[in-house]
């Protein structure tokens, strides 16, 4: 962790929130192929922070080229969309097949060290936090960048953006629209656990989506 950007009360339940930046450990493959990438890739850039009750989460989308992730237009404001097992850094066959035997407790991934792929409970940890699942999307939305000015209050800073997603044939949808975030948790076979939210209204859904899709991520630190 380095140099403190913010600190701000909330004024529901006078919680700190604090954004700090951080550096992520050098990149194995920076390259644009597709599937897994073995369980060594990470990237190199900063990140803001923000802790919201006992959680502290990546305030921003992650925005690392590794392996098969792939963005739609703008990289800088909604990071980058990945897959499921590439954002878990595990081989590409764990998008079609059962590899609960190689996830960890507070799976790393692509994400820096201290840091992990959230789990399904820990995402119901931040949704519960934040008013749950009916209410939840408009205190973490951000306050700018969802089309037709459904923005949310932010109240949180968790600055939620809506990348959209992809699927391995290489179309996007719904970018500004809505957002899809993957947790570590499998769903099956061929799905894992994911947290979506769309700009028409204040839910935060959890979705049981193919391994295959393109969605955003958000690391939690350990």
């Amino acid at each position: 962790m380095s140099k403190m950007v913010s600190k701000f009360a909330l004024a529901a339940g006078f919680v700190l929130a604090m954004a700090f930046t951080f550096s992520c450990s050098p990149p194995d493959d920076g390259g644009e192929g597709g599937g897994g990438n073995g369980g060594n890739s990470t990237c190199s850039a900063d990140f803001r922070t923000v802790t919201i009750g006992t959680q502290t989460w990546m305030a921003e989308n992650l925005n690392c080229n590794v392996g098969g992730s792939k963005c739609y237009d703008n990289c800088a404001k909604y990071g980058r969309l990945y897959d499921w097992s590439t954002a878990m850094a595990l081989p590409a066959s764990c998008n079609s097949g059962d590899c609960s035997s190689q996830i960890q407790s507070k799976h790393r991934g692509i994400c820096p060290a201290g840091w992990h792929i959230p789990s399904d409970v820990e995402w119901d940890v931040l949704v519960k936090f934040a008013g749950g699942s009916s209410t939840a999307g408009t205190k973490l939305k951000a306050t700018s960048g969802w089309y037709d000015d459904e923005n949310g209050t932010d109240d949180y800073g968790f600055s939620a953006l809506p990348g959209g997603y992809g699927n391995s044939g290489g179309s996007f949808n719904d970018v500004g629209y809505n957002g899809n975030w993957w947790s570590s948790t499998e769903g099956s076979a061929f799905s894992a656990y994911s947290r979506n939210m769309y700009n028409y209204n204040s839910k935060v859904r959890r979705y049981d989506g193919l391994k295959s899709y393109l969605y955003s991520v958000r690391c939690l630190q350990d």
